[in-house]
Order: structure tokens, then C-alpha cells, then sequence
């Protein structure tokens, strides 16, 4: 069953944010099959990141390495990881 992780993040200079994003650091995208970076129209620095995952499994390690690393701590204005699946 595929599985899939929402994360919303206010990252405050999105220029500066993505390159960060795009090193990976804790590993959380690495058995992802799809990813897409999504920005608020009136808002750039508000992001939604999508991915999409082959199983459950797969979805709640990436969240675990995303959680453990620490990496959304330094965003006060967040919602995430949320594992999900399709209804």
C-alpha cells in the first residue's frame, strides 16, 4: 500500500531554505518515489513538501530520520511529518 508524508512549513527565505532541503541530511527521501515541493501563491516562503512512498514502512522510517534529525526544529511555524494514506 502506498504511503505518502505531508509536511507544512513557514521556512522564512525559501532561497536560503531549498538548498538545504535539496542535501537531505537525515535521509528521509531516499526511498521515495515521488516528491514535489509546493509554494504558497501570496506567501513563497510558505511550503508544502509531498512524498510518496512504496509502504507504510517506508513513509513512517522517512518520518522517524525526519523527527530524530532535528531538522524541523528550527521552524516555529510548522505541521509535520504526517504519514498518511489514501482514503
Amino acid at each position: 500500500m502506498s504511503a505518502f508524508i505531508i509536511t507544512r512549513i513557514h521556512v522564512g527565505d525559501h532561497d536560503t531554505w531549498r538548498p538545504q532541503f535539496d542535501q537531505d541530511r537525515p535521509r528521509a527521501r531516499e526511498k521515495a518515489t515521488r516528491q514535489r515541493v509546493f509554494r504558497k501563491v501570496d506567501d513563497p516562503n510558505h511550503v508544502f513538501v509531498y512524498l510518496e512512498y512504496e509502504s507504510v514502512e517506508d513513509a513512517q522510517e522517512a518520518e522517524r530520520r525526519l523527527v530524530e534529525s532535528g531538522v524541523l526544529e528550527r521552524f516555529a511555524d510548522r505541521h509535520g511529518p504526517n504519514v498518511l494514506t489514501e482514503a
